[in-house]
């Protein structure tokens, strides 16, 4: 799912605290637009496995869950709507697409790594890829109840969320055909660096790398 949706997804977690405790509110969905952010910092570094930990995020999001419920401090919301969101943001990735330059193919077996078991969880493909109709879908389902609920920056976060969902998918297969191109166009030096659905129409032949040298 498209990083807007997952944003969204953690900030509608914090959605019951409008009503029960207010006070706590505004902490709460920045907290779970943060987490809900958070594992897709690794975008460019082992991305769905160096900061997706869907096991380890759910275990942690429970117990400081119930420590917040206990102990309704600042702190203690902040944190459990932090992990909630990044729990969120992982194990929803299981039910979109695989890691692919072109997901909507289905050619992936690898949705998120699972720390715990060490493997890869294969792509349920409910969303059948980031930045689908289907995703946008989801985006503004979750935008409702928060434009409702939520006034000032907070619903200003939600409205650019929703714009930066529409324009990704409008441009989503676009930004597929483009990527190849770019690539052969990076110096050889950064290659290392990009992640390998950005290489697959690349191939085995990398002569292009040393053309024009």
């Amino acid at each position: 799912m498209m990083l807007p949706t997952h944003a969204l997804g953690g900030m509608a977690l914090a959605l019951p605290l409008v009503a029960v405790a207010p006070e706590l509110a505004p902490i709460a969905l920045a907290a779970g637009l943060l987490g809900g952010i958070f594992p897709d910092l690794d975008m460019y570094t082992g991305h769905r496995k160096t900061l997706h930990f869907p096991v380890y995020y759910s275990l942690l999001a429970a117990g400081a869950t119930v420590v917040a419920v206990l102990v309704p401090t600042t702190m203690t919301v902040a944190v459990a709507l932090f992990l909630l969101g990044a729990a969120l943001h992982c194990v929803t990735d299981v039910f979109g697409s695989g890691l692919e330059l072109r997901p909507w193919e289905g050619n992936s077996e690898r949705a998120v790594y699972d720390h715990y078991r060490g493997t890869w969880i294969a792509p349920r493909q409910l969303v059948r890829y980031d930045g689908s109709p289907g995703d946008l879908l989801l985006s503004v389902t979750l935008a409702v109840p928060l434009l409702y609920a939520l006034e000032g920056v907070l619903q200003w976060v939600v409205i650019a969320a929703i714009v930066v969902a529409a324009v990704y998918t409008a441009f989503r297969r676009i930004l597929a055909e483009l990527a190849p191109v770019v690539v052969r166009r990076l110096p050889a030096s950064v290659l290392p660096y990009v992640p390998d659905r950005y290489l697959e129409d690349v191939g085995s032949d990398r002569s292009w790398q040393t053309a024009g040298r």
